[in-house]
């Protein structure tokens, strides 16, 4: 059914009424950031904490963040606050943690702060005119040095102050490399770029020796770390040779080549005395690692130094969407433990097994996330793992061929999803050189470009026990599903780019599923949707096909539309050819079986709540709904002539489906009635920043009240009731998805350039966050100023003023936020008393002991000094209120102060008003009635004024000419509001009839 040339209802501009220009305040509030271990290329740093385990700490960007080896990794501190700049280099020093910071350009501000676990305490001073970062840092003795690219700073230890500044007479700069030699007393080892190495004091800011490389192809050093043994150090210089140099003698003792072409940028010793000879029973194991690959390889130094063995693929190679290799290797002091860290965003410990002997470590513990762009986000549907964890799950694909799920309430549960023995099938492939990437990639599922989760049938950690084949076609081979229907089957489905079949997985036990489901039309997966019951799965194909599929047995079991038998396709001509005639007199359509399939790319898929509808979107823009059972379609919505369709979002318990469309609007239709209630758009003629970007995600909150989309850098925020934009927010860069929990507690984006993921808490939830209709001039202002902090601030202005429905028009009555037991409680406050009142008459005192005298016994009366002072007790802030305003008609202050008393205070003042402030006290409330305010309040005050004024108001003329104005405002305001809301009940009954 074409919808073009009708009236669709738009969102409203106007509201009407003058509200209260004040600053806003955003819906959302920066959270945390989950997902990130090391994200850069600074490397992590360790200390000792006492004798019973170590803190690793790395560099996330604009935070650090530490983990406790003897708890698995825990993360134990993030600090905070972040860095104005990113992080350049970073170092452990008993339980503090110093971090230099610089901008790119020498113009940017730089610093150097210390943290003690997770917060700030103090900053090292720098020198006036520093216009390069620090890069590296080096702890030893009393010294604290920073190496820049021409200089190094020396602060002294225990008072952060800036001790001198090391510069060389070599216009060659430093390479980065550094390291204290024991033993040296305030000496240290620096690097050059022509591969000298220089020795200096410290101290006395001397250059004290430079050891010249033994030839000058040698290059860079890269990197130099002290042996156990004193006196020695390892030298590596950028055309890969490693070199055990001598300091005192400047002599060289093993000369190592890797024979890679990778220059060894990470140097660690086993201090444990083991490891090295045919038993590791012998001292003399090294480690080393590159940058620019993922292998670590482990030396035996005895007998001039050979490979004792190479870690393949210890973290990920970098490829053209994976920043790989290994930033740096470490041996834990004493202990048979290696740690790693890599740029694919992952930190990990390697133990070496001594019973029996392998030169080769494995894995202990490990932390990790996503190495590349992520590419989409979903929360876990309602009832995950329990009530009690509804909205605790966050499922989310990057570009590195991953699906992880994420525990925001615990961080050590987060796990990726399995895709069986792909380190093993790589490995006796001979795929885990550097070389081979891009093949050791394609045993990995391609990307995912999309998620559909039901869980109603996932069996859990015990689903389907035992070793199963994963990813196979059920046309190939057909399977028992007795043992499935026990306990359960796959509850994921993905699709993926490029990708002819789409992937189950299970989420209870974190792996791949049994099948892949083939698009019948053989055309890659473009949409994928899981029915609300957890048993089937719906497919749709770049082709156009849509296809059915059973999760438990794997077989196909429907086409939209269905197919047709030579029988049926001969009736559908000759029922197309009676409709046809049928059609030009009563105007309607009739769909028949097999008519209505896409003949373009289906780009989304739902299901509704009870199973009895499909909904499909082609890219073509023509919106069909389906039959779930018999395959035929019902209803079609064509878009064709204003717009394609680029995606869906189906919100079952309201019955509500959001379409993304390529004109940058989102329209809403009920599909219980087929009809569009609203099209939301930004007018992107206006914001020229927001031109040929398309709406990349939508979601709608769990109470359907909100729809949130992105576009480029904005997240903005409508109200569907109204049609309001009520809120944008900035990011750093554009995002490229976005969801939202169950519970509404969190929101969800992803960023391009990080592998991060952002979480944002709705504020609504805990505090008042007004919803006020923005207008395009002020999504501009947040548009053009800093990321988040344009839209995250205190509304000042809203807090401090007198009523919080401020913000509300002048044409509406509002009710007040005080509880509402209070004032339930000041109309029976007189049944509440009687109510409490002792069932048995108060005991006389017992008799003192004959240790204490007369005058220390219990006085029951009051005294002489009591009676006086409450004699001569001040008036009330009330009463001065009431006093002040019979003379200037400002009821304002009066009425407040009634407010934020307690129900018995409330009636003592009502209860004490004077002859003279009876009237008074009416035409507040009559002032109050006027201005539509805190209504509820207002009745209840008056029903308490006449309970205990009513028999004066009877012979004072002035008090009941009073409350006639009262009476009349209260009703003129009640018939209004009556009026306007059978106004709508009848709007809202005559467009739920049946019209023919």
């Amino acid at each position: 059914m074409s919808v073009e040339g009708r009236a669709v209802k738009r969102q409203k501009v106007s509201n009407g009424g003058e509200a209260n220009k004040s600053t806003r305040q955003g819906i959302f509030a920066p959270y945390r950031t989950i997902g990130l271990v090391s994200t850069t290329s600074v490397p992590f740093t360790s200390t000792a904490v006492g004798k019973t385990t170590f803190q690793i700490t790395t560099s996330t960007g604009h935070s650090l963040q530490t983990y406790d080896i003897r708890k698995g990794l825990h993360l134990n501190f993030i600090t905070r606050p972040q860095t104005p700049e990113l992080i350049t280099a970073s170092i452990a020093w008993k339980e503090k943690v110093i971090a230099a910071w610089s901008g790119e350009s020498p113009e940017n501000e730089r610093g150097v702060w210390i943290y003690k676990r997770g917060k700030k305490i103090g900053e090292l001073e720098l020198p006036g005119g520093l216009d390069e970062p620090v890069n590296q840092f080096s702890v030893f003795g009393n010294w604290i040095v920073g190496l820049c690219d021409t200089r190094a700073l020396v602060w002294k230890a225990e008072s952060h102050e800036l001790y001198t500044q090391l510069r060389g007479i070599s216009p060659v700069p430093f390479s980065g490399a550094i390291a204290a030699v024991p033993t040296f007393l305030n000496k240290i080892l620096v690097g050059r770029e022509d591969g000298s190495v220089e020795i200096w004091n410290v101290s006395s800011g001397k250059l004290i020796y430079t050891i010249l490389p033994p030839s000058t192809s040698y290059g860079a050093v890269t990197a130099i770390e002290p042996t156990p043994a004193l006196s020695l150090a390892a030298l590596a210089y950028s055309n890969g040779i490693l070199i055990i140099h001598d300091i005192k003698a400047d002599q060289s003792v093993i000369v190592l080549n890797t024979g890679e072409g990778n220059p060894v940028t990470s140097i660690t010793f086993r201090t444990d005395g083991m490891g090295a000879g045919d038993d590791g029973g012998r001292p003399g194991t090294m480690a080393t690692a590159s940058i620019m690959s993922g292998d670590i390889t482990l030396w035996d130094l005895n007998d001039g130094g050979r490979r004792a063995g190479v870690l393949r693929t210890a973290h990920l190679h970098a490829t053209t969407h994976v920043q790989g290799g290994v930033n740096k290797v470490q041996f834990l002091s004493g202990q048979a433990i290696l740690v790693s860290s890599g740029l694919d965003n992952s930190l990990k410990t390697w133990i070496l097994d001594e019973t029996p002997f392998s030169p080769v470590p494995r894995v202990l513990h490990q932390r990790s996330g996503h190495g590349a762009d992520i590419t989409k986000l979903q929360f876990l549907p309602t009832n995950s793992d329990g009530s009690e964890d509804t909205g605790k799950w966050l499922m989310s694909s990057s570009q590195d061929r991953s699906l992880w799920a994420w525990s925001l309430r615990r961080d050590a549960q987060s796990a990726e999803l399995s895709q069986g023995a792909v380190q093993s099938k790589a490995r006796k492939q001979g795929l885990l050189a550097a070389g081979n990437q891009d093949v050791y990639q394609d045993l990995k599922c391609p990307p995912v470009a999309g998620i559909a989760c039901s869980l109603n049938r996932d069996g859990g950690i015990g689903a389907l026990p035992g070793k199963q084949p994963i990813w196979q076609n059920s046309r190939s081979k057909q399977l028992d599903a007795e043992a499935s229907a026990m306990t359960g089957w796959e509850s994921v489905v993905t699709a993926h780019e490029g990708d002819s079949k789409a992937r189950t997985w299970f989420w209870g036990r974190r792996r791949a599923g049994r099948w892949a489901f083939p698009t019948t039309d053989n055309g890659e997966v473009s949409s994928v949707a899981m029915s609300p019951c957890g048993t089937f799965a719906l497919i749709g194909s770049k082709k156009g096909s849509i296809d059915m599929f059973n999760l438990q047995s794997g077989q196909h079991r429907q086409h939209f539309p269905a197919r047709l038998t030579p029988m049926q396709a001969k009736q559908l001509k000759l029922d197309v050819v009676k409709h046809k005639l049928r059609e030009e007199s009563d105007g309607k359509r009739t769909f028949f079986r097999g008519q209505g399939r896409h003949s373009h790319a289906v780009v989304g898929l739902a299901v509704d709540e009870m199973n009895k509808s499909v909904v499909s979107a082609g890219s073509d823009g023509k919106v069909k709904f389906w039959d779930f059972s018999s395959g035929l379609l019902t209803h079609e919505l064509d878009w064709s002539a204003s717009a394609h369709i680029l995606d869906l979002v189906l919100h079952r318990g309201a019955n509500l489906i959001a379409f993304i469309c390529s004109d940058v609007c989102i329209r809403v239709v009920d599909i219980s009635t087929y009809k569009l209630i609203r099209q939301l758009q930004i007018p992107v003629q206006v914001i020229s920043e927001l031109q040929h970007l398309p709406l990349q995600s939508c979601i709608l909150s769990s109470d359907a009240h909100w729809v949130v989309a992105s576009i480029g850098q904005l997240i903005v925020v409508w109200d569907l009731s109204t049609g309001h934009l009520i809120d944008a927010m900035k990011l750093r860069d554009h995002c490229t998805s976005l969801d939202m929990s169950p519970t509404g507690e969190y929101l969800a984006a992803a960023i391009r350039g990080s592998v991060g993921i952002e979480i944002w808490s709705n504020k609504s939830l805990f505090s008042y966050t007004p919803a006020r209709h923005l207008d395009y001039s002020q999504v501009l202002d947040v548009l053009h100023g800093n990321a988040i902090e344009a839209i995250d601030v205190e509304d000042a202005d809203l807090l401090d003023s007198d009523d919080p429905a401020g913000n509300l028009t002048s044409d509406m009555l509002s009710l007040s936020l005080v509880p509402r037991s209070r004032w339930q409680n000041l109309l029976h406050l007189d049944l509440i008393r009687q109510r409490n009142k002792p069932t048995a008459p108060a005991e006389k005192p017992k008799q003192a002991p004959f240790f204490l005298s007369g005058s220390q016994a219990i006085q029951t009366g009051p005294t002489t000094e009591t009676r006086v002072s409450v004699s001569k007790m001040e008036s009330t802030a009330f009463a001065k209120y009431v006093k002040a305003a019979g003379s200037t008609n400002d009821y304002a202050q009066m009425l407040e102060e009634l407010e934020q008393l307690s129900s018995s205070a409330a009636d003592i003042e009502i209860r004490s008003l004077g002859s003279g402030e009876l009237v008074t006290f009416v035409k507040a409330l009559t002032w109050l009635a006027q201005r539509g305010k805190k209504f509820e309040l207002g009745q209840t005050w008056m029903t308490v004024f006449l309970r205990v004024h009513g028999d004066i108001a009877r012979n004072d003329t002035a008090l009941r000419q009073a409350i006639r104005e009262w009476s009349t405002e209260t009703t003129k305001e009640s018939q209004r509001v009556q009026q306007l809301a059978e106004y709508c009940g009848g709007l809202v009954s005559y467009l739920r009839a049946a019209r023919v």
